[in-house]
């Protein structure tokens, strides 16, 4: 049974980390030992989380919108300052992706673009070099990888 978590905090005990959605708490669940604080490991699920979510935006503030974190400062903290290796869980994923794979093929495309935007309303915007009209523009940058089995 879970321990009551004012309890863990009052006894300065190692609480269980929240739980979000079954499938984002099974597959994040594999790289769980990766982080030394329970924190981080939420964290990692809520960007997990806000990715698979359809949200228009998909920004730390609009992630942390729906995930209900107060503060998109703390998935900042996490991705700029936390003690966590990017790659030792690279490692782990493309291992379980070739594990997956069984020895097929695939097809990979990485495509960055950027998008023209106005004003100041969309996260992110400033002015950096846009793919899609060739120099430098006020908007914002997208980077997609796509795969397929050949």
């Amino acid at each position: 049974m879970a321990m009551d978590v004012e309890l863990q905090i009052l006894k300065h005990l190692a609480r269980d980390a929240h739980s979000t959605v079954a499938i984002v708490d099974e597959y994040c669940a594999e790289y769980k030992d990766l982080f030394k604080e329970v924190r981080n490991y939420e964290c990692f699920k809520y960007l997990h989380l806000g990715i698979i979510l359809t949200i228009k935006r998909k920004s730390l503030p609009e992630i942390a919108k729906v995930v209900s974190i107060n503060s998109a400062q703390s998935l900042h903290h996490f991705l700029a300052n936390s003690d966590w290796s990017i790659d030792k869980i690279k490692s782990r994923r493309l291992n379980k992706l070739k594990k997956g794979l069984d020895g097929n093929a695939i097809t990979l495309v990485i495509d960055e673009t950027g998008d023209r935007k106005k004003g100041k309303k969309t996260d992110y915007v400033a002015r950096q070099y846009l793919g899609s009209v060739g120099k430098i523009d006020n908007g914002n940058v997208c980077s997609q990888c796509l795969w397929s089995l050949l």
